[in-house]
């Protein structure tokens, strides 16, 4: 190991060259039916003295931890020197790029053609291209040194609309006369972590959003969206050696939609035309930060990296709970079977897409076949917790200078990643979620209490009793590195 901080940059394009694909993210089927922008893999390699880390950033919806398993070892034959558990990827949960299971969603009811490529194919084209990226950040690893910077962007906002009765709905219409407000707020920073050569020049910076990045959700068209729009653009600012490892923060409940100004001052956020004025946006904040690393290059930064496995409480469903659940399964399947209520989805799904300015999004949460699933979910817990308890994962936790960067695997609520913020020691936090894996929606005690999708047993593995202890294990490992000696 060397002794100097050495800094490596790699990426790859993982855009299928089968473009026809079928589409993760949403609940009813998508083939791709073109190409809006490259997806791809960035890899930004970190060493010094006997620490080292390789974070590596997929424009992918999200990844089961078997991914990264599967990369890890992929990895660590190629590059012996690179240990495993150093490595860890994380997901800018565009809802426009393929599969990163072995099989989708739908295989059993509405099967792709013959010619359309396979989620198993498609893992198979990944890892070699997270290999190419890996490679080249190695190669390239130099001397070089890190300075942090903090902008402002407006992003993200709140998707959960509250109504009178005490319910909510994601996307719900603010129009409506029992509106009495958004569940939660939002976050307008821009994290950001630059890095430089040994003559000070910038090749690359760490950007982290609390927004994921889905302006083109709802389309049928492969895109990395606004996150893989702004990367372009810094290069277009920086030289096209320049580099973005792009993170999503706390952002569970977040969207970049302002449903309060119901698209009436601004784009509508759902198609293309918004990939460019949000990935402006982020151009210029970035472009407002970079003077504020202007003599604070550290080119022998503290560096420590922590890894443990982390135990959180699998959210429980009551006996009350299961019991319900199952009469309404019982009275719903009498009206409509499953399958028949899933055609019935999918076409009231594609009609919605075809109605005039109709903004996103085109399926209903409220369906009769998402109600079938919502009370499966609940049973399915019930019958299960008592045999597995506890969901974990790994936790990656990096000390760079006063920076710390924290993961998670969860589509975390953006108050736990404020709460994490507020009580770090580090000078500067940078939490990634849908890293190391995917459990799905961690919600807030609000929004379990409001329900309403992403509030739901369905939505995620982990309640808000175990979001606590998840903030509780983030801040205890930070501040221990963060510990003065």
């Amino acid at each position: 190991m060397c002794k100097n901080f050495l800094i490596g940059w790699g990426e790859a394009d993982i855009t299928p060259e089968n473009a026809k694909v079928e589409l993760s993210g949403q609940y009813y089927q998508r083939s791709a039916q073109g190409i809006h922008s490259r997806i791809k893999t960035v890899a930004l390699y970190l060493e010094k003295g006997d620490e080292q880390a390789l974070m590596i950033s997929l424009d992918v919806v999200n990844f089961p931890e078997e991914l990264q398993e599967r990369i890890r070892a992929a990895i660590h034959a190629d590059i012996p020197q690179i240990a495993p558990k150093s490595i860890f990827l994380n997901a800018i949960h565009t809802h426009s790029a393929p599969y990163t299971r072995p099989a989708g969603l739908f295989r059993d009811w509405l099967p792709l053609d013959d010619d359309a490529l396979k989620p198993t194919d498609y893992l198979d084209f990944l890892e070699q291209q997270i290999l190419e990226a890996v490679r080249t950040s190695w190669d390239n690893r130099t001397t070089g040194g890190i300075a942090p910077a903090f902008g402002i962007a407006r992003i993200g906002h709140c998707r959960r609309a509250v109504y009178a009765d005490g319910t909510a709905e994601m996307y719900g219409d603010t129009t409506r006369e029992d509106f009495v407000g958004m569940e939660a707020g939002e976050d307008s920073g821009v994290e950001l972590l630059f890095t430089f050569d040994a003559n000070r020049k910038p090749t690359g910076t760490i950007l982290n959003i609390a927004c994921p990045s889905q302006v083109m959700e709802s389309t049928y068209l492969i895109s990395s969206d606004y996150m893989g729009a702004a990367r372009e653009n810094l290069k277009e600012e920086f030289g096209a050696d320049f580099h973005t490892l792009c993170q999503i923060g706390a952002a569970g409940c977040q969207s970049p939609r302002d449903l309060t100004r119901h698209y009436r001052t601004e784009p509508d956020f759902w198609h293309a035309d918004g990939v460019v004025v949000h990935a402006e946006r982020v151009r210029k904040a970035v472009l407002e930060a970079f003077p504020q690393t202007t003599g604070k290059i550290d080119f022998s930064p503290a560096f420590r990296h922590i890894r443990k496995r982390v135990s959180l409480p699998m959210r429980r469903a009551s006996y009350a709970d299961y019991v319900l659940a199952g009469k309404n399964l019982e009275k719903l399947l009498a009206v409509m079977p499953e399958k028949a209520a899933f055609e019935d989805f999918c076409r009231e799904t594609h009609a919605n897409e075809i109605i005039p300015n109709l903004p996103g999004p085109y399926d209903s949460k409220l369906h009769h076949f998402v109600q079938i699933q919502n009370n499966k979910a609940v049973i399915s817990r019930y019958e299960s917790q008592n045999d597995q308890p506890e969901c974990s994962f790994d936790m990656q936790i990096l000390r760079l200078g006063d920076c710390a960067i924290a993961n998670n695997p969860f589509e975390l609520y953006l108050v736990f990643g404020q709460m994490i913020k507020a009580r770090a020691k580090a000078g500067q936090t940078f939490i990634v979620q849908l890293s190391g894996g995917s459990c799905g929606y961690l919600p807030s005690r609000e929004a379990e209490q409001f329900g309403g999708y992403g509030g739901l047993i369905i939505n995620g593995k982990v309640g808000s009793d175990g979001g606590c202890k998840l903030v509780d294990e983030t801040v205890n490992a930070i501040n221990q590195i963060f510990k003065k000696e």
